[in-house]
């Protein structure tokens, strides 16, 4: 099981068990190999008031990716909030900040602070809070 992420399976080996790079990102979802990178998505979210969506993944994961189309739809749904994913092997000393302890693990964070949270692949709960957040800003910016 090797990091497939790292070697940018685009999915013609028709035997591999990595994601393509389809599965890993889409138009609204981020992939973030770097901390500078996350830096930058870190900020950009704080700096427009938005909700940073965190999928704290890896890409051997089956219920990784297995929730990753769900995922990618949310970030269709709610293009206020900025959705990112990243390999927790790439970056260990980011998932290890974060206390990362099984994936997927999802983060909801607003000015840099966790504001929720779901662990595991349950898509209903990742819909439910991520609508709730949604709806929460939202009425925040319209008061």
């Amino acid at each position: 099981m090797g990091h497939c992420w790292t070697k940018l399976n685009t999915g013609n080996n028709e035997d591999s068990q990595c994601p393509t790079i389809g599965e890993l990102a889409s138009r609204n979802v981020h992939l973030v190999t770097t901390v500078d990178k996350w830096e930058e998505k870190l900020s950009e979210a704080n700096k427009d008031g938005k909700i940073l969506v965190v999928n704290f993944s890896a890409s051997w994961c089956n219920p990784c990716r297995f929730l990753a189309p769900a995922y990618n739809e949310l970030s269709d749904k709610h293009p206020s909030m900025i959705f990112i994913t990243l390999d927790v092997d790439q970056l260990p000393e980011l998932s290890n900040s974060w206390e990362v302890k099984a994936t997927p693990t999802i983060f909801f964070l607003k000015e840099g602070r966790q504001v929720d949270k779901v662990v595991g692949c349950n898509k209903q709960e990742l819909q439910k809070k991520a609508m709730a957040l949604a709806e929460s800003c939202s009425s925040l910016t319209a008061s």
